[in-house]
């Protein structure tokens, strides 16, 4: 549900820009690289971004619409390790809610070139949750098992931040468009039931069932019908979000907290602002983190990851 692709500004950190910033992400400890967007596919020189980092021993995860995967198929299985792709439903669905006639399509296409390079080249899915695909979440899975992916995570769609490219927020018309009606939360709560019941023990189905039941709660909090619960999430602690104009956030909600143009990203994470935000921030209290969608709670090693939005 990102809005980035409506910014007509043509703005990326270039390879150049990295090799300048590249130092930093070694003195942190950088373990971890997502490439989100708009589009990461779309970077003019992305894949040697990619090899800068991966020289370092740095993961890359790319998150795609998939749209551009045939074309670049090869250059992924050789830069990239691993690859999640948006899929929100079956190829009616899909191709409705991305605005793309033929979407699913090119996405399959691309998917299966992919597999076909690299059988095991690890390729997931990542389905949001909202009023045009809700109905449908154990048919995504399964459209998600035919295409050969790994996994499927589900998540809830952000409504009512100011993230991607949503200065402003949206419209309470816009969020009536994505968000759930009252009517429409118990079907939504007999649908995740019966996800829960036909994948829970498989492993491919990532998210608990608890995790699951939080994308109806909170719907029903946006509806006023609960009080909104922020999730378990470390994420201004172990990671950052750079933005293609440099712009440091401590997490893709937050307000920035620097950039890294103006004296790299150690200078921004260790800076007076970063600091006081996170000696400050209770996650458990904090209205932006109660109404999150999504969470990080990195625990897998002491190191710090980065992502990185295009």
């Amino acid at each position: 549900m990102c809005d980035i692709w409506k910014n007509p500004a043509a703005q990326e950190i270039s390879g150049d820009d990295l090799e300048r910033y590249v130092k930093d992400f070694e003195r942190l400890s950088v373990e971890w690289v997502v490439l989100s967007g708009g589009e990461p596919l779309m970077h003019s020189d992305l894949f040697r971004f990619c090899s800068l980092l991966r020289s370092r021993g740095i993961r890359i995860t790319i998150l795609s619409t998939g749209l551009l995967l045939e074309r670049h198929a090869r250059r992924i299985t050789e830069c990239v390790d691993d690859l999640i792709v948006s899929l929100d439903g079956l190829p009616a669905v899909h191709d409705r809610i991305r605005g793309v006639r033929g979407a699913f399509a090119w996405m399959a296409r691309g998917v299966e070139a992919v597999l076909r390079l690299n059988p095991k080249f690890p390729v997931s899915a990542r389905s949001t949750v909202q009023r045009a695909n809700f109905r449908h979440l154990r048919e995504t899975a399964a459209a998600a098992r035919k295409l050969g992916l790994k996994s499927i995570s589900f998540l809830a769609a952000d409504v009512t931040s100011q993230a991607f490219n949503r200065p402003d927020g949206w419209t309470a018309q816009r969020q009536g468009e994505i968000a759930l009606t009252s009517d429409e939360l118990p079907l939504l709560e007999c649908e995740l039931e019966a996800l829960i019941a036909e994948w829970q023990g498989t492993g491919f189905v990532l998210e608990s069932p608890e995790k699951l039941r939080r994308i109806a709660r909170h719907f029903r909090a946006h509806l006023g019908l609960c009080e909104p619960a922020a999730p378990c999430c470390n994420a201004p602690w172990v990671s950052a979000v750079i933005e293609a104009d440099g712009t440091v956030r401590p997490c893709f909600f937050h307000r920035a907290i620097g950039n890294i143009k103006q004296g790299g990203l150690l200078h921004v994470l260790n800076g007076p602002e970063a600091l006081a935000f996170r000696a400050s921030l209770d996650v458990t209290r904090d209205p932006t983190c109660r109404r999150c969608v999504c969470s990080l709670n990195w625990t897998a090693s002491t190191r710090r990851p980065v992502a990185l939005a295009r």
